[in-house]
């Protein structure tokens, strides 16, 4: 049977994992040597009166874009409520975030306990408690969300997070939403999904995240770049490292889930999601080092395949060039990202990585076979 639980605020200090009042998302930008407040002032969001009020269920939602997306969706004056197994703590006050604004949004916060694998427990809960809005962000294969629409047969939207890794590898870039899509890929669970969503009579917006950074990320991206210059180490980039990429803010994902909501013209449509730039890989070493202060690195090139790492990833990011247009979701949703690539990471390395907070250890390894083999080429 079915539990709600409204988290009751506690007061109890500030973990060291994010030092702004994501209320409001104060960002820092990048200005000269001198960091600047970035007032985080949403565009394209889609600002919801109290007539419009939903009830909305976010499938996880206790870390990275959960975090951000619910805070927000509580803050247009939604009724939310997490759906996770109750391993993390549903919420947590966040560095910056006043004791006031962490107890309303906590008093606000519901929780549903359960394995979303527990077909039939997904089935019975969500029938009995019924939503209008689903935010599915943990959702890998189609067996997994056919539960969610067989409870909620009047459901009104279905928002799933897919990803850009679902098209194939093409010569023609960047990739846009009619683009051939990889049936092979890892991703194809997320394809899979999007196919289970249009055979259904549901109305469902599908977005394609390219590489997601930010605060929170448990993505080993930008971490993994800062990890390096924090030690004064090269930074080791296969082949050229002219391979070009593309890197999208979290909570500029947030900001387009939310445009997403309730928008007629988001009905049955997919969306690529990431920066308004492009980068190469030499480039972003460059960047995450001008916004984390650091020195320009010494970028050292290789040949992966003068290697064998085992089961060890050299490197965070598919060798290859990757990356997308965001032209529909600025022109159909009226969405526009508001970090750029340097004050993104700026954002990103101030308010995680440099308090040292960060998800995983350091490990050189990779790092150590590549610097001590002879045949390299230096940058």
């Amino acid at each position: 049977m079915s539990k709600l639980v409204v988290l009751q605020p506690t007061k109890q200090p500030p973990i060291s994992l994010l030092s702004s009042s994501l209320s409001h998302f104060n960002g820092t930008k990048l200005c000269q040597i001198q960091y600047k407040r970035k007032v985080y002032q949403p565009k394209g969001a889609l600002h919801v009166a109290a007539s419009s009020t939903k009830k909305i269920l976010i499938m996880g939602g206790t870390r990275f874009i959960g975090v951000f997306l619910s805070r927000l969706l509580v803050k247009e004056g939604h009724q939310v409520t997490l759906f996770t197994r109750g391993k993390a703590p549903v919420t947590q006050q966040l560095p910056g975030e006043s004791d006031s604004d962490y107890a309303e949004f906590k008093s606000k916060i519901l929780h549903l306990k359960g394995d979303r694998m527990d077909f039939d427990f997904v089935k019975s809960s969500l029938s009995t408690e019924g939503y209008d809005v689903v935010y599915d962000i943990n959702g890998r294969e189609a067996a997994e969300v056919e539960p969610i629409l067989d409870a909620l047969p009047n459901l009104e939207q279905f928002i799933y997070c897919s990803s850009a890794g679902v098209y194939l590898k093409s010569d023609m870039l960047p990739h846009c939403e009619i683009d051939a899509v990889d049936p092979k890929s890892r991703h194809k669970g997320k394809l899979n999904t999007e196919s289970l969503l249009e055979s259904r009579d549901v109305n469902w917006t599908s977005v394609r995240p390219v590489y997601i950074y930010g605060p929170l990320n448990y993505n080993p991206v930008e971490e993994w770049f800062f990890h390096r210059l924090k030690a004064g180490r090269p930074i080791p980039i296969p082949n050229s490292g002219v391979q070009i990429t593309q890197l999208g803010h979290v909570k500029d994902l947030a900001t387009a889930f939310i445009a997403a909501l309730g928008n007629e013209k988001a009905s049955k449509q997919v969306f690529n999601i990431s920066g308004e730039k492009y980068v190469t890989f030499n480039g972003l070493a460059k960047a995450c080092a001008k916004a984390g202060g650091f020195p320009e690195p010494e970028i050292v090139h290789y040949n992966p395949k003068e290697f064998d790492f085992g089961k060890k990833k050299a490197f965070p990011f598919r060798d290859q060039h990757f990356f997308a247009s965001i032209e529909k979701a600025k022109h159909v949703l009226g969405w526009k990202p508001e970090f750029d690539l340097v004050e993104g990471l700026t954002d990103s390395y101030n308010l995680d990585f440099g308090r040292g907070t960060f998800r995983k250890e350091a490990d050189f390894s990779t790092d150590d076979m590549i610097l001590g083999k002879s045949l390299v080429l230096q940058s």
